[in-house]
């Protein structure tokens, strides 16, 4: 007989994370707190050290090669502080004889990771679409030459954008790639340095990615804190310290299930259907209007707003009538924001519509 405390009805999680991940990935990842590789020892209570977990470790970095077509020239490492670590990190290993950092202004997230440059040097905003509520993505700016690197957010979660072009140029290019990264294909050497947190399309909070050119290594201007130099953890292998075990090995299994199911392409198509669907059903119900400019949307966050306030309420009971979570906006923007990160089932978001579709019959 289940355990009913274990056994949960189907909830549609539109959280915009931590994220929804496959089935199989929870399943295998909370086998592994209890006995790990039939060794009869958790997860969490072995040496990071020992043949184990070194092969986690080992087969976690080479699947990320293998599906972002990470060049030889690069390193690539698990370590821990999540995208916000990662802000003073990027600045700190980027910083050179200039000792300014150029940075694009989409969002909130955006804003902290200017601030951060703001400790070891200076931070200039290259634009900004503040001046909107950060509903596009700037174009058309002017990098100048004053600045040693450009720091960009790729995605945006709480105002549903996302850059589509990126910056291609002499400049090193840093990116907070943490809401969208394995969810597109990417040309990795457009980029001197990504990095993205991984709780919304890679695993649990608890472990970072960084990928990173081995030639910005080590030439920093400022003097860098040793568990903050990217150097320091290659050199180690992403072993300098006591790894997050269990966020790594969580991350290597979904990687393994991205990489069965088709790679960054599948996915990639999969996401723009799913987007595409809520987006044109948006577009076409008189009830709904989307907040982000049209050509920045992002696949990933879809922000909308209901154009008659009195109707949330009856909105708000339908959807939990279906058993839908996480659909209320941040704060800075208000109304609606589904996050429909790769795990999401298409079929999830065709329940989303029909209910948008249902509340236009009954009121529109």
């Amino acid at each position: 007989m289940p355990n009913k405390k274990l056994t949960m009805s189907k909830v549609h999680n539109f959280s915009a994370g931590p994220c929804i991940l496959p089935k199989e990935v929870f399943e295998k990842s909370a086998e592994s707190i209890l006995n790990f590789n039939d060794s009869g020892l958790s997860l969490i209570e072995i040496s990071h050290r020992s043949k184990d977990f070194i092969e986690v470790m080992e087969e976690a970095r080479k699947l990320v090669r293998e599906i972002l077509n990470v060049p030889d020239n690069y390193e690539v490492l698990f370590l821990q502080g999540g995208a916000s670590l990662g802000f003073l990190t990027a600045a700190y290993n980027l910083m050179g004889k200039k000792k300014t950092g150029g940075y694009l202004i989409t969002g909130s997230w955006a804003k902290k990771a200017a601030k951060e440059a703001s400790f070891m040097g200076n931070s200039f905003n290259v634009a900004s679409s503040e001046n909107k509520n950060f509903n596009y993505i700037p174009k058309g700016y002017n990098l100048g030459d004053n600045i040693d690197y450009f720091h960009v957010t790729s995605n945006n979660t709480i105002f549903g954008t996302q850059i589509k072009k990126f910056y291609n140029g002499n400049i090193p290019l840093a990116c907070d790639m943490s809401s969208d990264i394995f969810s597109r294909e990417i040309n990795i050497k457009d980029f001197d340095l990504i990095y993205a947190g991984a709780q919304k399309n890679m695993g649990p909070a608890g472990t970072t990615l960084y990928i990173c050119k081995k030639d910005i290594l080590g030439n920093s201007s400022v003097p860098i804190p040793t568990m903050l130099d990217l150097k320091v953890h290659a050199d180690k292998d992403s072993m300098f310290n006591t790894p997050p075990v269990f966020a790594i090995y969580s991350s290597m299994l979904n990687l393994r299930w991205l990489k069965n199911i088709g790679g960054l392409s599948y996915i990639e198509n999969q996401n723009n259907l799913k987007s595409k669907l809520i987006y044109d059903q948006i577009d076409n119900n008189s009830l709904f209007e989307g907040t982000a400019n049209i050509e920045d949307r992002s696949s990933m966050n879809v922000t909308f707003s209901l154009l008659e306030q009195d109707l949330n309420e009856t909105f708000e009971k339908m959807l939990k009538d279906a058993s839908i979570n996480g659909l209320k906006g941040h704060r800075s923007v208000g109304g609606f924001r589904a996050s429909i990160y790769n795990a999401m089932p298409i079929e999830s978001v065709s329940i989303l519509v029909d209910i948008m579709k249902e509340l236009e019959n009954k009121k529109g």
